[in-house]
């Protein structure tokens, strides 16, 4: 590992602990530091994040990201970042709980080719869908929504693709929350909220019932 990446894995690890967060391991803190690096490359002919400088990345994006990864419910085997943009918070999952097999869709081109090459050098193991997330056809154990176009749409679509049983886990700030809510729709049960650190939003769990008996 570079001296450069060194210090970037280092400074997400003090980031870490000024939010009361486990360090990472030092493996996982440099595959992250790969990750910024090519995310802030790919991020001056791609418009992936209107954060443009590694301390936003890392205290934006991959601090609230990881939270979210270590909230996520146990026993969850199968996971949608719908409209993965940059890759938050479906890459940080993957690096955190590769347990989970983590599908990243993103339906614009140019930020889908930069996950095909984020998962190659990052070295996880999560598939891409280039398309719409509703053209795949079947659901998951957990479904992550985060800052996309029409989020209120977007939300509604997300919950259809959640198992019974499974988890919509929403990254959203406490104003829009309640309207996001209602338009995820019935059939679930919002669980918990907690403050994500290093941002505004919060994550919201809500549970997908499981089908009344016949």
């Amino acid at each position: 590992m570079s001296e450069r990446a060194q210090g970037t894995a280092a400074r997400l690890n003090d980031l870490l602990a000024e939010a009361g967060l486990e360090p990472l391991a030092g493996e996982v803190a440099s595959r992250f530091a790969e990750y910024c690096s090519l995310l802030l490359r790919w991020n001056a002919r791609v418009n992936l994040t209107a954060i443009r400088d590694e301390e936003g990345v890392l205290s934006r994006h991959f601090v609230e990201s990881i939270a979210c990864a270590r909230a996520l419910p146990q026993g969850t085997g199968t996971l949608l970042d719908f409209g993965s943009g940059g890759g938050f918070p479906g890459i940080p999952i993957a690096l955190c709980r590769p347990e989970i097999a983590v599908t990243l869709a993103e339906s614009q081109g140019k930020k889908a080719a930069f996950l095909q090459e984020a998962l190659r050098v990052v070295g996880v193991s999560a598939k891409v869908h280039s398309g719409r997330a509703e053209g795949l056809g079947r659901s998951f154990d957990c479904v992550t929504l985060r800052a996309v176009d029409r989020m209120g749409r977007a939300v509604h679509s997300a919950a259809e693709l959640v198992g019974p049983g499974g988890w919509l886990a929403l990254m959203t700030t406490g104003g829009a929350l309640e309207k996001l809510k209602a338009a995820a729709g019935a059939g679930l049960d919002w669980r918990s909220t907690t403050a994500l650190p290093g941002s505004d939003r919060l994550l919201a769990l809500a549970e997908r019932r499981l089908s009344a008996p016949a």
